[in-house]
């Protein structure tokens, strides 16, 4: 990026009133402007450990799903090119699910891990479906995956394999990446991976039932105040929904999506931001772009999944570049929290917290080997003195 732009960039940010965010953790965390590298709470990477993961002093890794195998002691052949997942408490236990971002036979498949943290199951969740990337669980204890194609379905599943999935068209048909479920205002946030794609709140008539409602998209020039605008024809269209609303605002590659504290932040791969949307406020702001960085070297590359503790920290994946997961704190900093090793040609995925917030899971997409088709990936869980 030529420096003329990024000193506007830089200037803009810090003059745009970040403050005025109605969240008291944004007030703390991001006042004089987007994130800035700073040294992580947790400490420094060790080496990388027997998985390939370099992880902070008293953290430790396992792999607990590869591609194509069965996964440990169930009879279940674990899916290809894992990607967006999320977890669900099930009795004394609890469920991380995974999609399958490839074409035709794409889906869902999920663990069962008992108290022990021992997987106990694993199993199919939907079926049928094509190249279902990211998706988002919901406040009834449902999984949506996403399906990344220009006329993508958005899928409600049951993490325990008892309900069978449905259809929501209701959510628009378009090029689906993540979704994420606001409880306060009963919507559902959609980020769509596009260059010149959309971010959409929808409104169920219903909240809990996804089956009808009205599909918005949001209008604004840039940072600052924002508004919401009805998509007229989301199911069935002519014109692509990004396209229906005049003033809809663009975003580069719409990524990862993730509510918390009043706010909802998504991921946009073009220009490596991570936007931060104040739902009480309607404003928009930026949380971290590589080109706003004033202190120091970038640390965060290739944004994509995002995920959240209960306490506010951010956790963001990236696509490539040294495949690192990266904490953004709820004092504004930004840092390296792990890095897989010797997996150059994948992206990490599926980034998700227990419910009791120890143990986080994410994929290596392709794994080690690369190959497009995501025969070689991996899935961890990392476990250790989490701020919760």
């Amino acid at each position: 990026m030529p420096l003329d732009r990024r000193t506007f960039l830089r200037a803009t940010a810090v003059a745009g009133g970040t403050t005025a965010f109605s969240g008291a953790l944004w007030q703390r965390a991001f006042a004089s402007g987007p994130a800035q590298p700073g040294p992580s709470p947790y400490g420094p990477l060790r080496p990388a450990d027997g998985n390939g993961v370099q992880l902070p002093e008293g953290f430790t890794s396992r792999v607990v799903a590869r591609s194509l195998q069965r996964v440990e002691g169930t009879r279940y052949t674990w899916h290809p090119a894992p990607d967006g997942g999320a977890c669900f408490r099930d009795g004394d236990g609890w469920i991380y699910v995974s999609n399958s971002e490839v074409p035709v036979v794409g889906g869902v498949s999920a663990l069962r891990f008992d108290a022990s943290g021992k997987v106990a199951s694993a199993y199919r969740i939907l079926n049928g479906t094509t190249l279902n990337c990211s998706g988002g669980a919901t406040p009834w204890g449902t999984w949506l995956s996403c399906e990344e194609h220009d006329l993508g379905l958005v899928h409600e599943t049951d993490p325990r394999g008892q309900k069978g999935a449905v259809a929501r068209p209701a959510l628009g048909r378009f090029k689906h990446e993540a979704a994420a479920s606001d409880p306060e205002r009963k919507v559902v946030y959609l980020t769509e991976d596009q260059p010149d794609g959309c971010f959409y709140r929808f409104r169920p008539r219903t909240w809990g039932d996804l089956s009808s409602g009205t599909l918005e998209v949001l209008v604004g020039s840039g940072t600052g105040p924002v508004q919401w605008a009805k998509v007229p024809n989301p199911e069935v269209w002519l014109t692509p929904t990004r396209d229906q609303v005049d003033g809809a605002m663009r975003f580069d590659g719409g990524e990862g999506c993730y509510y918390t504290h009043g706010v909802c932040y998504f991921t946009t791969k073009g220009d490596n931001r991570v936007w931060a949307y104040d739902a009480a406020g309607g404003r928009l702001d930026i949380a971290y772009d590589d080109d706003l960085v004033t202190t120091g070297e970038a640390p965060l590359h290739g944004v994509d999944a995002v995920t959240a503790t209960a306490s506010g920290d951010l956790y963001v994946a990236e696509d490539g570049d040294n495949m690192e997961i990266n904490l953004i704190t709820t004092g504004g900093i930004v840092t390296p929290f792990l890095r897989v090793v010797g997996h150059d040609e994948s992206e990490i995925t599926g980034t998700a917290f227990s419910p009791d917030g120890s143990r986080l899971y994410f994929s290596s997409q392709r794994g080690k080997s690369g190959f497009i088709a995501g025969t070689d990936g991996c899935t961890f869980e990392v476990t250790g003195p989490f701020r919760r």
